[in-house]
This record gives C-alpha cells, structure tokens and sequence, in this order.
C-alpha cells in the first residue's frame, strides 16, 4: 500500500502491507508535529537558527532527536525535521509488529523492509537523475536515506549541489548531515568532498554518502549496492 498524507508543510508517502501501520503512522506523524509546534511557541528561536542550538528544559523527544543530530554536524536543528518525524512514524509502525514500513518526508526516509526494495536516486538535471536507484536490502532495524539538494525542492539549501543523500541509523543525523554536506557543495568539488569525509570520519553513525553536482559523482562510506533503474518522477513525494 502507498498512501500520500499532508499536515501543514509535511508532505509524506506511506508504505506498508498493512493499512492499520498507514493509520498508526499517520497518528504520529500528526502527534509528532503537535508536539514541535507547541515547542517552537515557546522558544521561537530554536525554528530560526541555522546553528546548533542547546534548548530550553521540558523539551519533547522529537525536539531531543533534532538537537542531537545538528549538534554532530554543526547546522541548525531544523535540519533534521524531516527525517526526525518520518524516523519515529516508521518507529511506531514497527512497535505495532510491522516489518515492511517506508514513510519519505519531502525525500527525507525512513525505512525498514523485510524484502528488497529500491530507493531512486533523483538528482534534479544530474545527467545520472532518474538513471539508478539504491538496493536495499531486507533488515531488522530502521535506516534512514535523507537527501538535501540546493536546486532542487522547497527545504533551504546554502550549497549548489544536486542531491546529497546520507545514510544512518539515525534518520534525525541522516536528515541534518545531508543538510550540512550539501551546504559545503560549491565550485570546489575534490576540496569540498574532503570536508565531507572529514566529518563523516568523526560520526561513525553515519554510514555513507551520495555527492552529486552536474556530472561530478562521490560515492563515501559503505552505501547499498547502485544499479540501474527507470525511476518514475511521479513516485516522488513533493507538495501538493
């Protein structure tokens, strides 16, 4: 089952076997946002900054996950909020017994899946766009696979890249790091991929990378086998 289900800014496609995990995700999805919302009224900074921020005490756990995660890359917590909300509505359809739950917030995914399944790789007009897609393999524990681009999409981006996709268990890190590798991509490439590796040598949470710009390709880390795939763009999840 693919179900698409929108709140406010949060735009997601819902995979399952199961419709009851559809609902259970949409629940927290739902309770997740009303939760960083009530937060946010009550120390409004934390929305604007675009540097690590330490919170005020009393803070909700999706609020603990985002600071978390921006604090290991040195961008501002919302970085992560994507990733965040899909990676504890994945966590609830897991609880409730699924073992085949996919939620992609905006390109931002949490997933865990007892058979294999592919993850397209869209890179706005990268000659490789829509050309591969990532084999993932059945797994017991949720992974996340978050992507930020500077071309592409609504979500702010300070680099010039066409896809930056991360890898982590941690889908809160996955989300803020492809957030903060994306911002270092410019006019530099092999310099700017070296920036990169750098921080991921110092988070061994995160697991690989994706660096796309144009042509120009780094594969870091330990990423899914790549293969060839006719990715359909009407697949993609992005604003009604």
């Amino acid at each position: 089952m693919r179900v698409r289900f929108n709140i406010k800014e949060t735009n997601v496609s819902i995979l399952s076997n199961e419709e009851r995990d559809i609902d259970i995700a949409k629940k927290a999805i739902i309770s997740a946002r009303m939760d960083l919302e009530d937060y946010i009224k009550r120390d409004p900074f934390f929305y604007i900054t675009f540097e690590p921020y330490q919170p005020k005490k009393d803070v909700p756990d999706v609020v603990k996950r985002m600071v978390s995660a921006s604090e290991k890359v040195g961008v501002g917590p919302m970085a992560a909020v994507a990733g965040t909300i899909a990676w504890i509505a994945v966590e609830k359809m897991k609880m409730a017994g699924s073992r085949y739950a996919i939620v992609d917030n905006g390109g931002d995914i949490a997933i865990i899946n007892d058979k294999v399944c592919y993850v397209g790789i869209y890179a706005g007009s990268s000659p490789i766009s829509c050309k591969y897609a990532f084999e993932i393999e059945p797994r017991d524990d949720i992974i996340g696979i978050c992507t930020s681009s500077g071309r592409v999409g609504p979500s702010i981006s300070l680099g010039d890249a066409d896809a930056v996709t991360v890898f982590s268990k941690d889908v809160s890190l996955a989300d803020a790091a492809a957030t903060a590798f994306g911002n270092f991509i410019h006019n530099d490439f092999n310099n700017e991929i070296k920036k990169i590796e750098s921080i991921m040598n110092e988070n061994d949470d995160i697991i690989g990378s994706l660096v796309v710009q144009n042509e120009k390709v780094a594969l870091l880390g330990d990423l899914p086998l790549i293969v060839s795939a006719n990715v359909d763009k009407e697949l993609i999840t992005k604003p009604y």
